[in-house]
């Protein structure tokens, strides 16, 4: 019954590079479709790429007569809310060393960890039939239509939950003044020892109003089903959210790398990998920690303002290191971006430019050193 069900349901796959091989750009095929809704899956699996996909639709398609559902899977990454702050929200030390990147997307919400046993989902419609619990109501139909003994239900804080404890899916959301756009996760067979690994803060002693994430228990539903894979969930998504609009679409495949496509995406694409962007637009906030350097403690109190330092104290034993070389050596990091890269340019300087005792020179290294194990 239930695959009748989903026959009834089915949708095409097809590559609009060669459905729109006529048309000039993805906005032209948008405007001349003439239906109300549209199915988009994408061929990359680019962070950045997919991001700035979004933010292209958002900016550049009309949304007021018709409805768009975005499908798309990256490979691994750490994805921040517009308002938060990557030092307290993941293990940026772990992530450097793995080449896993930070992304900071431009919608609200908290911290999540993607890989290709993550799906995502983005409904795109004009704000005035802006609806996240209609949109959740598709993915959670799709889930009963291919797994019906699954317990899975949609929360007030528009989550979703299988079996009553475990999230499986988190929502974010961008509201523009005519268009919105809906976008959520759903963890199919994604990495979970790497999930809890790099969604923990290496900095410690961080205070910040930045916008925190609410820790959940979660789970794979390939571990409750393991019939369930990110393609055929995909095409389950696609086929409930026709349903639901009562629209007859096939899945279009686009690549969000084609600037002949869709005009400034690479630009779009750059921004969103700007450090500006992603660290710098993180709300002012503050480090106060401790460490110990060959049996001396050092106090340091760090202000970061646009993810560059713009104050610092350290209280430093006067016998390890004077108080004046100190101060010095506190100036010489104001102004510096908060990141191990431009801090160890900038201590080089500081070594070069200044004059000091070799076991000065020694003891200010290991200051460095333990200045970005909080980074």
């Amino acid at each position: 019954m239930i695959l009748r069900t989903l026959s009834r349901m089915s949708v095409t796959t097809r590559d609009l590079s060669r459905l729109a091989r006529h048309e000039s750009t993805l906005k032209s095929c948008f405007d001349e479709s003439g239906g109300e809704g549209l199915i988009l899956k994408s061929s990359s699996t680019d962070i950045f790429q997919n991001l700035a996909l979004e933010d292209w639709i958002h900016d550049r398609v009309d949304l007021q007569s018709r409805s768009v559902l975005f499908l798309w899977r990256n490979a691994p990454a750490v994805v921040i809310g517009r308002h938060q702050n990557p030092w307290q929200e993941c293990n940026l030390e772990l992530l450097r060393r793995t080449g896993i990147p930070v992304a900071r997307r431009r919608s609200g919400g908290g911290t999540v960890y993607h890989d290709l046993g993550n799906i995502n989902m983005t409904f795109f419609t004009s704000k005035k039939k802006y609806d996240r619990m209609r949109n959740l109501g598709v993915v959670t139909g799709a889930l009963k239509a291919l797994s019906p003994n699954l317990d899975v239900c949609a929360t007030e804080r528009f989550d979703i939950i299988l079996n009553g404890c475990y999230k499986i899916s988190g929502t974010a959301a961008r509201l523009g003044r005519k268009t919105a756009y809906h976008h959520c996760t759903l963890l199919c067979s994604a990495d979970r020892s790497i999930l809890s690994s790099v969604l923990k803060s290496s900095c410690t002693g961080i205070k910040s109003n930045a916008t925190p994430s609410v820790p959940s228990p979660v789970t794979n539903l390939s571990d409750h089903d393991p019939s369930l894979n990110p393609s055929s969930l995909m095409d389950a998504i696609a086929s409930c959210y026709n349903k639901e609009f009562d629209l007859d679409c096939p899945v279009l495949t686009v690549d969000p790398g084609s600037e002949v496509m869709m005009p400034g995406i690479h630009k779009m694409t750059s921004d969103l990998k700007n450090w500006d962007w992603v660290y710098g637009k993180t709300p002012k906030f503050s480090v106060c920690t401790s460490f110990m350097v060959d049996n001396t403690n050092v106090g340091l109190e760090i202000e970061i303002k646009n993810g560059v330092v713009e104050s610092c104290i350290m209280d430093v034993h006067h016998d390890w290191l004077p108080a004046d070389f100190v101060k010095e050596f506190c100036s010489s990091l104001i102004g510096i971006r908060f990141c191990p890269n431009e801090f160890a340019v900038a201590v080089a300087a500081f070594i070069r430019t200044t004059s000091s005792s070799p076991q000065h020179t020694q003891n200010t290294l290991r200051l460095y050193e333990n200045i970005v194990s909080v980074m």
